[in-house]
């Protein structure tokens, strides 16, 4: 009886090393979901943290994807550095050109056609002087699609600009009205000092300089664009409250409002 006793004792040993095991998965399958819970959580956290981030006129998209894509936004944020460079020193070139040398548009475009005419004509009977036939003269002809996709594109831009300004002429929001006036008002003084041919070229190199700038330090840009933002509300507060709010409205406004 003794001995039945004794072989009967290994199996709760048994059982025991099964429940230790399955413990062990147990705790195993705990620890990993609560790791990967933590994970999850912190992913959240993570992803609401850089959603809170102020970025600035609001943007969600990267700076490359704003300015359109493809190639021009490649030469405005100098992706290609040599193509970049060759666009402004061409423009610098030309506004030298014309604002600092005194140049016009018409006297130039004469004197490139009678250089390439004169070209063209000595070139000409040199190849017939020595090869006793005429040249084969390359026919110039310019394709119709990339001028319809030009005149296309700007005019939806003429279209959404006049869209925006008769939202904004409607007087359905006072604060974008106020900022167009500041604005063009501003514009107005800027041109009564150069000419546009400089405006324009201020406006290229601004183009050629800012977005780069921007995309390189817009971790520091966007706190300082956040605080003169919150500055600008608060302003904008203090002047509603002592004058926007004192101005009288007219019978009809009143009477959409009621």
């Amino acid at each position: 009886m003794a001995e039945e006793s004794e072989k009967t004792v290994p199996p709760p040993s048994g059982e025991s090393l099964l429940d230790k095991i399955s413990e062990k998965l147990h705790g195993h399958d705990s620890s990993s979901s609560s790791s990967s819970s933590d994970s999850d959580s912190d992913k959240k956290d993570t992803s609401s943290i850089k959603d809170k981030v102020y970025r600035l006129f609001g943007r969600e998209k990267p700076v490359h994807s704003v300015l359109g894509g493809g190639k021009p936004a490649d030469v405005l944020l100098w992706r290609n550095k040599k193509i970049s460079a060759g666009v402004l020193g061409g423009a610098t070139a030309v506004w030298i050109f014309f604002e600092l040398l005194e140049y016009h548009l018409l006297t130039l475009v004469c004197h490139i056609l009678i250089l390439l005419l004169a070209g063209l004509f000595l070139w000409s009977n040199a190849h017939t002087f020595i090869h006793k036939a005429p040249p084969r003269i390359p026919v110039v002809h310019l394709p119709e699609e990339p001028f319809v996709q030009v005149a296309s594109a700007l005019r939806i831009e003429i279209n959404r600009g006049f869209a925006a300004l008769r939202t904004i002429g409607s007087g359905r929001d006072l604060k974008n009205f106020l900022l167009v006036i500041v604005c063009l008002w501003i514009l107005s003084i800027v041109g009564s000092c150069c000419n546009f041919l400089t405006l324009f070229y201020i406006a290229f190199v601004l183009l050629h300089t800012v977005p780069v700038l921007y995309d390189k330090y817009e971790d520091k840009i966007d706190p300082l664009a956040e605080k003169a933002a919150v500055e600008i509300k608060k302003q904008y507060a203090v002047f509603d409250a002592k004058v926007l709010s004192k101005i009288p409205k007219g019978p009809l406004q009143g009477k959409k409002l009621a």
